[in-house]
């Protein structure tokens, strides 16, 4: 039983192993990326009845830009038509839907898509969820020294009064949570440039299971987990 004392505030996952599924089954690698939105949907209800506040999901990359255009276009498809079919449902439970990441990156329709969806479930508290798309962690860090180099650029004077919290401040998840746990699937081991900054000091959970099977059970092995970890941030017992 998880000690729901230790619950995460934030936990974040890198979601990871559609095409390897859908390959595994003789599948096109689309299979995989449609089958990984129930994975989706059934570890967010988990989430929030467990009582984490806010679940991220790191959903497309920067990099991921990088892929053949018909995946990329597929991608992006999958994301609107997600949209449009769960929004109603989120609202419905409460669920704050946030998009963050470089979004000058996206289409005029998905981004129209993606205001609605975030304006129509700005007043709901039962869980935040954050989708990354078109995110990396160094693009994030870039874009925040950008806005500090402009401001100190403007007034010299102000390079001494930039802080820790000035960076927080800059970075695209300004305003959130940096994530307590963040679980990646399919086994692979590392945090593939993302929330560089914003997890320097979070849990990790590495699983063998693909997304596309990644679901309620899966989702309470790693908060059981997390329960059983000591975060000292540097400091002694």
């Amino acid at each position: 039983m998880t000690d729901s004392t230790r619950i995460p505030q934030h936990v974040s996952i890198i979601m990871d192993g559609n095409g390897r599924w859908a390959q595994q089954r003789g599948l096109e690698r689309w299979a995989g990326h449609v089958e990984g939105v129930n994975s989706v949907r059934e570890v967010l209800s988990t989430a929030a009845k467990a009582g984490v506040e806010y679940l991220s999901l790191y959903a497309f990359s920067e990099e991921n830009w990088n892929r053949s255009k018909e995946e990329v276009g597929s991608l992006m498809a999958l994301m609107m038509k997600s949209m449009l079919s769960e929004i109603g449902h989120m609202d419905a439970e409460g669920v704050r839907f946030v998009v963050l990441g470089n979004r000058a990156r996206l289409g005029d329709e998905l981004n129209a898509t993606i205001d609605d969806c975030m304006s129509r479930t700005a007043g709901n508290t039962k869980i935040t969820m954050i989708i990354f798309l078109s995110y990396s962690g160094k693009w994030d860090i870039l874009q925040a020294v950008r806005k500090i180099a402009a401001k100190a650029a403007a007034d010299p004077s102000s390079v001494e009064d930039i802080t820790m919290e000035t960076m927080d401040g800059n970075l695209v998840t300004a305003g959130y949570p940096d994530p307590d746990l963040i679980i990646r699937t399919s086994g692979e081991q590392r945090v593939s440039n993302y929330l560089l900054w914003q997890g320097a000091y979070s849990e990790f959970y590495f699983t063998d299971v693909l997304w596309p099977d990644f679901r309620e059970k899966e989702f309470m092995n790693a908060l059981e987990e997390y329960s059983r970890r000591d975060r000292r941030y540097g400091k002694t017992k």
